[in-house]
């Protein structure tokens, strides 16, 4: 759908008498619908027996799934803070940028495989934008720079969070998790692994979510070219 018409144009429909319901409403519906059940849950059919419309009458607001995706993360980018003061610190700013992106995916687990496909943002996501690229601005790097430095954090964390789901996913499965470190514990045995087998007989970090997060995004954050 073209960008100019979802998110500058009026969101309702056009023509017909006044819906009892709204893109809002509707918008909310498929968030609540894919935070319980997950994005596939999200058919237009479920999405208008939530809101108790007819399934025609919703292509008014979006005419495909992709479109409703599109209305979907920017309704969810409003959780994100667009203001408040910023350290100075672009590199601390940052970081504190990203440890927000994590909470706010873990609270929609469907979010990171949507941010990953190119799409045209909306008001409140450019919102969260905008903020991102004030606290970039002390780091010197030009605008587009700052544009490429924020999609790859945003990339860094819908793909830690994904692995983070998965892997609770797995944890919920002791029978599962059991036997990948069997198999892991065999095939660092079997003599042409060294290099696996010195990994997993290094003592290890702090392993919870939070930790492995937060050493992961300190290398890459501090790792990050500002000259």
């Amino acid at each position: 759908m073209d960008p100019r018409q979802l998110w500058l144009a009026h969101g309702g429909p056009r023509r017909g008498r006044r819906p009892a319901f709204s893109r809002e409403a509707i918008t909310a519906a498929a968030v609540a619908l894919a935070d319980a059940e997950g994005i596939d849950a999200v058919t237009m059919r479920r999405v208008a027996a939530e809101v108790g419309a007819g399934v025609m009458s919703l292509y008014s607001y979006a005419p495909d799934k992709e479109t409703l995706l599109d209305l979907m993360i920017d309704h969810v980018a409003g959780e994100l803070p667009a203001s408040g003061p910023l350290t100075g610190d672009w590199r601390a700013d940052l970081k504190t940028i990203g440890h927000r992106q994590r909470a706010h995916m873990l609270r929609h687990p469907w979010l990171p495989a949507a941010v990953q496909d190119p799409r045209a943002p909306g008001p409140r996501t450019l919102a969260f934008l905008e903020h991102a690229l004030a606290a970039l601005r002390p780091s010197g790097l030009d605008g587009a720079a700052r544009l490429e430095v924020f999609a790859q954090l945003t990339s860094f964390v819908a793909a830690q969070v994904a692995f983070e789901v998965g892997q609770a996913r797995v944890a919920r499965d002791p029978g599962r998790a059991a036997a990948e470190a069997l198999y892991l514990a065999e095939v660092a045995a079997d003599g042409d692994h060294p290099e696996l087998a010195e990994a997993l007989a290094t003592a290890g970090r702090p392993a919870t979510p939070d930790a492995v997060f937060d050493r992961f995004l300190t290398r890459l954050v501090d790792g990050l070219d500002a000259g």
